[in-house]
């Protein structure tokens, strides 16, 4: 395709539109009985457009565009067909065409951005002042003790509280929420009650080692029961959930402690899997319990609904504003939460649903999940970058966590920033610039997630001056040009 010829450029447009527009009437009539809110069928249809439209390559094009100063089409997820038509009526002035398409109403260029701003407020509740992007905080077992502790976290712009229901118990859950109303109201201020379910849990348990580190190279058998002695395997650790054991085969991966440890089967026998260790640190690691396994080669089919979360839902479904649902891979996960939420309220399309994505299904499945999920409730995606980095690979978590945002801007959806958010500052009162940077970038999505830790206090302070000013630089992937004050000396202002 010539710079040269802008005619050609503008043909390659309209047929490119016209299979957009193809493929995701086709894509939206497949998806149209699970579209109960009249916010999500207009989401709906944007969203069947973005995947028409991502389906093609557009890296030849998009220089192309930029040489008539047009629109490269890098901005189109929340508005793909109003981009489309813009960028098509602009080329055909400038090819000097009478009869020209009209371009896109400002109402119908911009409704993308309402949409994701009124699907936001549902689930996060009204912005605060100064910014537009939520922080959530976990809370820990004191806030069900410490009305004060609670008090200063929302006086310093915590937005959404998050109990952890694989934690604590529903009495210490039921003075967590009271205290955070009861400071909500004191400061005016607004905060949404956000409680986890546990999900299952692929950890470890019942350590046996011969000694204190795992290196690479060793040997470790994975049990399905209490470990027993056996000398061939002297270092031992039980699954607890061994049906795991059964979908896993040799050559599979295994990831222990957030891949701290990293290791592959290399065979089985009746009472578990054996691991040879191929990545850990130099000096060793501690293998502990309660550290979480992932096993991310292997298409693991478990119900994301234990009967723990089902107990827990007794209490959720009346208590909490947002469900956070761990281990949501298909849209027949949404449909078991759903049927459970509408077995215990009548009014359980008024609860948000947010789902955590952490494995490589997830992903793949994340635009049923979103229909299925957003189609009848406020709905939001939280990005568990911890699990999802082993599953999906430390070097390709930036790339994959780009991807889920746009998906999600192109659904109107809201997203959360989770996992290691200011974790050195949260933890040790120091943050590192990596990780205020990481921060700064969490500008692009609608919530970001702080864990517990004794400065969390001060990481919310902090954290609401840096998503302040970020937001003067850029909303979502749109840089904001606001006149730049460091050079003012240079230009003379």
């Amino acid at each position: 395709m010539s710079a040269q010829q802008p005619q050609e450029l503008l043909a390659a447009l309209i047929a490119l539109r016209a299979e957009v527009v193809q493929q995701g009437t086709e894509l939206t009539a497949r998806w149209q009985e699970h579209l109960q809110r009249r916010a999500m069928c207009i989401s709906a249809v944007n969203l069947a457009n973005y995947l028409a439209l991502r389906s093609h390559d557009l890296r030849e094009m998009q220089p192309l565009l930029s040489r008539y100063g047009i629109s490269s089409l890098g901005r189109a997820e929340a508005r793909v067909l109003p981009n489309l038509d813009a960028v098509i009526a602009t080329l055909q002035a400038i090819c000097g065409e009478p009869e020209r398409s009209r371009f896109p109403r400002p109402q119908s260029f911009y409704r993308g951005a309402r949409l994701l701003r009124f699907n936001t407020e549902k689930a996060f509740g009204p912005p605060p002042r100064g910014r537009a992007v939520r922080v959530m905080v976990t809370y820990p077992t004191e806030a069900a003790h410490n009305y004060d502790f609670v008090r200063d976290l929302v006086a310093r712009g915590m937005d959404v509280a998050r109990i952890n229901c694989a934690h604590d118990a529903p009495q210490d859950w039921q003075a967590m929420i009271a205290f955070t109303h009861r400071a909500a109201s004191e400061t005016g201020h607004s905060v949404k009650i956000h409680m986890d379910l546990g999900g299952p849990k692929v950890r470890t348990a019942d350590i046996h080692l011969d000694a204190k580190r795992i290196y690479v190279g060793d040997t470790i058998l994975l049990t399905r029961a209490a470990p027993r002695p056996r000398p061939e395997y002297p270092k031992q650790v039980r699954c607890t959930l061994p049906q795991v054991l059964d979908q896993a085969a040799i050559g599979h991966a295994v990831w222990i402690d957030d891949g701290k440890i990293g290791a592959v089967i290399i065979g089985s026998d009746d009472e578990g899997a054996v691991l040879r260790v191929t990545h850990a640190n130099d000096r060793g690691v501690r293998l502990r319990a309660e550290k979480g396994l992932n096993f991310p080669d292997t298409d693991l089919r478990l119900n994301p609904l234990t009967d723990d979360d089902l107990d827990d839902l007794d209490f959720i479904a009346h208590h909490a504003d947002l469900i956070g649902y761990s281990f949501v891979q298909d849209a027949e996960d949404i449909e078991r939460l759903q049927a459970e939420l509408a077995a215990r309220r009548k009014d359980w399309q008024r609860i948000a649903l947010i789902a955590k994505i952490e494995t490589r299904r997830a992903i793949h499945n994340l635009p049923e999940l979103i229909i299925r999920a957003g189609g009848r409730q406020p709905f939001g995606v939280m990005i568990a970058r911890g699990d999802l980095a082993v599953e999906v690979g430390y070097q390709r978590m930036a790339e994959i966590q780009e991807e889920i945002l746009w998906l999600c801007e192109a659904a109107h959806i809201p997203v959360i920033w989770a996992t290691q958010v200011l974790e050195s500052f949260v933890k040790e009162g120091i943050p590192s610039r990596g990780e205020m940077t990481d921060a700064a970038m969490a500008a692009r999505a609608e919530c970001v997630m702080l864990n517990k830790g004794p400065h969390v206090g001060e990481a919310i302070t902090l954290l609401n001056d840096l998503l302040s000013r970020m937001q003067g630089h850029q909303v979502k992937k749109t840089p904001q040009l606001r006149a730049l004050r460091a050079w003012a000396d240079v230009t003379g202002d």
